[in-house]
């Protein structure tokens, strides 16, 4: 189709729609987070000991919750955009692995993998020209 073939003219467009609505949806989902204290926190970041970190399961978890959040208003504007998906993209590592060794199935992972796939991929690509770091 002619008229398909046209889009790719917009693909900064598109990265811009990826960053925006991934970043709003990790803001909403960090900030009650970063809200919830020591005892959420603490919660969080026991996933850690899924991949083999038994200590500072706090510290872990409001560095999670931070990086959702501040790193989900990064993603929007397009601020320090590859380090930002790398953060992520570790933080739904660990939680794909929480999900798969707490008994859970692949269908209970695959939020997080889906995201960690969509982090992986934008490190690639880059936040294209609508950003606060376009090049």
């Amino acid at each position: 189709m002619a008229i398909l073939s046209q889009l790719g003219n917009y693909r900064n467009f598109g990265l811009l729609v990826i960053r925006v609505g991934l970043g709003i949806m990790f803001l909403y989902h960090g900030y009650p987070q970063v809200l919830g204290g020591p005892a959420k926190w603490a919660e969080i970041g026991s996933a850690t000991k899924h991949v083999g970190i038994h200590f500072l399961p706090q510290f872990w978890g409001f560095m999670a919750a931070c990086s959702e959040t501040f790193g989900g208003f990064l993603l929007v504007i397009g601020l320090a955009f590859r380090p930002v998906c790398l953060l992520l993209l570790i933080t739904m590592i660990v939680a794909a692995c929480m999900h798969l060794r707490t008994g859970g199935s692949l269908q209970d992972a695959s939020h997080a993998i889906e995201d960690a796939v969509v982090f992986a991929g934008l490190v690639f690509v880059g936040p294209g020209r609508y950003s606060v770091d376009k090049k």
